[in-house]
């Protein structure tokens, strides 16, 4: 059964290279999602806190002024 599961994430892939396109997993980072980027301690200026990174750290994001 473990084999099964093997051969179809290799098909999986085989049909992803078929269509062009290139299929990487990579771990999602919802801090980079939002335009963000992740500080040891707290938000200084310019930055302002969204969130929590996944390491613990904080998200910032920058002021933007219009």
């Amino acid at each position: 059964m473990r084999i099964l599961y093997q051969l179809l994430v290799v098909l999986f892939m085989m049909l992803q290279g078929v269509a062009g396109k290139h299929f990487i997993p990579r771990p999602f980072n919802p801090c980079a999602a939002q335009n963000g980027r992740c500080f040891p301690g707290i938000c200084r200026r310019p930055y302002y806190w969204i969130g929590t990174c996944a390491n613990g750290l904080s998200c910032c994001r920058r002021y933007v002024e219009v």
